[in-house]
């Protein structure tokens, strides 16, 4: 999602996302990931970089590329800040690792840093006809089906991964990807309550619990639309994978207007939440299992759950713009990071949910405490508990959002 960095916690600034105060503290970028400023048209003639349009789709090789097997190949890899294994400490990262297995020529960038912003930045390219210079981008599921429904991109090249059989099971022909044709995940996470036991005197087991007067002024819900809605959809007993207008969110945003204007609701944060909740000003808010898994770490009072009405998941997915150029590249990557062992080292740095099947069984090898962890590893019955946001037409997206601003005052 577009407001989460699994890796630094406690870097957090005011009407920041946490990757965007990592971006503009400096606190990312190190192991040679590089910070891109790219996104130019490179349709027509232009065959620099790799990144001209064209080539055999029969083989995936392209101008300037040799094909599948390693050497003279390229590739660009445009994702979130801090979302990968580095090269660090005397431990060799992912694209090292792919670099040297693969003889690919990898670019590793991290130029997504909200998801609004950089459908902004594509838009004018894709919209238009050209391309753009990556050949792999992983925005949030949502923006992903919204970019998929566009025709923006290409199926993937599905039988040169292998590995993709290796998908979990709960994953595959998603809500954002009814055939599944077109994406593969990165990581995925849940949407659930965190909570502050001191504060609450009280385990919280209910959505409801949110709206208790016990804790008027000291709820906190997220600005991530889809998150807070569709937690309090599952609340009120409907299914947010089923939205199809606004009629059917419609009661759930009374509901949150209703809460705020009884001053329920302390704050909307984005992950600014955990200072909050970590000193007892929200007793319980809308939180993600990522972030609380590493907060617990330090304060045992700090807990997080899947309400019993259910909770949220969601997964940034690697998708591959219309006309990427290596796509061949594109799929040893994608095969290479669907490998369970690849996949554990990966997991283990940044701490959110793995698509890959195995990986538990891997990472238990890195770190045995971690492999246990069930906001790490959730079994059949909890995935079975969670719902993704349904892919929201313009016309939808844009009511939803005007809404919602109106009621976070944004």
């Amino acid at each position: 999602m577009n407001s989460r960095n699994p890796r630094n916690p406690r870097a957090r600034s005011m009407q920041l996302s946490r990757r965007q105060f990592l971006v503009r503290s400096g606190l990312i970028g190190t192991a040679g990931l590089a910070l891109p400023s790219f996104l130019a048209a490179c349709g027509g003639d232009d065959e620099e970089d790799g990144a001209a349009t064209g080539g055999d789709t029969a083989t995936g090789a392209t101008p300037g590329t040799t094909a599948a097997g390693g050497g003279g190949q390229s590739l660009l890899f445009d994702n979130w800040p801090a979302y990968i294994d580095p090269t660090e400490d005397g431990a060799t990262g992912t694209v090292d690792r792919f670099r040297a297995a693969t003889g690919i020529d990898l670019t590793y960038t991290e130029g997504l840093n909200d998801n609004n912003e950089y459908f902004a930045k594509i838009q004018p390219l894709l919209g238009a006809g050209n391309t753009i210079e990556p050949d792999i981008i992983a925005p949030t599921y949502w923006m992903a089906g919204r970019i998929i429904n566009l025709g923006w991109v290409d199926k993937l090249p599905i039988d040169e991964v292998p590995n993709a059989a290796n998908l979990r099971d709960d994953l595959v022909n998603p809500t954002w990807d009814p055939t599944g044709e077109f994406s593969l995940p990165w990581q995925t996470g849940m949407t659930g309550i965190a909570y502050n036991l001191e504060a609450t005197g009280r385990e919280i087991t209910s959505i409801e619990d949110l709206f208790d007067p016990a804790f008027s002024g000291k709820i906190g819900m997220l600005t991530e639309m889809r998150d807070t809605i569709g937690l309090i959809m599952l609340g009120l007993g409907k299914d947010p994978s089923t939205v199809a207008s606004f009629d059917d969110v419609a009661e759930a945003f009374e509901k949150l207007e209703q809460a705020k204007a009884a001053g329920q609701i302390r704050q909307f944060t984005g992950n600014d939440y955990l200072d909050d909740l970590a000193t007892g000003n929200f007793a319980a808010c809308i939180g993600w299992s990522g972030d609380v898994l590493q907060l617990g770490k330090d304060n045992p009072n700090v807990r997080f759950v899947i309400p019993e009405e259910g909770g949220m998941r969601w997964a940034d997915t690697m998708i591959m713009p219309k006309g990427a150029a290596n796509r061949s590249a594109a799929a040893q990557f994608m095969n290479f990071v669907y490998d369970p062992v690849e996949q554990a080292q990966l997991t283990a740095w940044v701490q959110y949910i793995s698509p890959v099947k195995g990986t538990q069984d891997e990472v238990a090898k890195i770190d045995p405490e971690l492999a246990e962890n069930p906001l790490l590893f959730p079994d059949d019955a909890t995935n079975a508990r969670l719902r993704s946001f349904a892919s929201l037409n313009d016309e939808t997206e844009v009511e939803m959002d005007t809404r919602f601003a109106s009621i976070v005052g944004a």
